[in-house]
């Protein structure tokens, strides 16, 4: 005698039921017309705009060195200029490097072993081979190097001139406004009065 479960009942009535569902004329239109749904979707699909694809997605944009010391002084003008007592200055940043990129790379390692066995001792030599490459990626802009990180260049000094620079209270809120913007300590700037 075989045992029936209550799941295969339950699934053979929802077979019972899907048929007779489909028999009738009703089940046939409503696959009729999700059909031609499903192709008009597909020819729609052709005129909406093209999805960029992962590797343009993870493109970012790389700063030049002098693009970045731009940036900074012009930023470090605008909030120096916003202090009380500052008035019109003029800052002037250096760097102690550059932007450095680091990409995407693949190392492959060859070990080499050789065992030299004589009549007394036995000699083991190991000589390893390593190789690194860049990963290289498809871009608008023709086949790149796929970049990781960007490392922001170590800011060497920074020169404020700025017409209250002769008072001791100006000097002290712009070398605390610099300091704490770029994180660097207090002896790499240098605040003077504008002739």
């Amino acid at each position: 005698m075989k045992s029936e479960t209550v799941s295969d009942r339950g699934g053979e009535g929802m077979i019972a039921r899907a048929a007779g569902f489909f028999k009738g004329g009703m089940g046939q239109k409503l696959i009729l017309a999700a059909g031609l749904i499903g192709m008009a979707l597909i020819l729609l699909s052709q005129f909406w705009p093209e999805q960029k694809t992962t590797a343009a997605k993870s493109e970012q944009k790389t700063i030049t060195t002098e693009e970045y010391i731009t940036q900074t002084e012009t930023k470090l003008g605008t909030l120096v200029g916003g202090i009380a007592g500052a008035g019109e200055c003029k800052v002037m940043v250096t760097l102690e490097n550059g932007v450095e990129y680091v990409y995407a790379s693949e190392n492959k390692v060859n070990t080499n072993r050789e065992e030299d066995s004589g009549t007394n001792s036995s000699k083991l030599s190991q000589k390893d081979d390593s190789e690194q490459n860049i990963i290289i990626v498809d871009t608008e802009n023709g086949k790149e190097g796929l970049l990781v990180t960007e490392i922001q260049p170590t800011v060497r000094g920074v020169v404020v001139v700025c017409e209250g620079g002769d008072k001791e209270d100006v000097r002290q809120r712009i070398t605390q406004a610099v300091t704490t913007a770029l994180n660097i300590s207090s002896m790499r700037v240098c605040v003077v009065k504008a002739t």
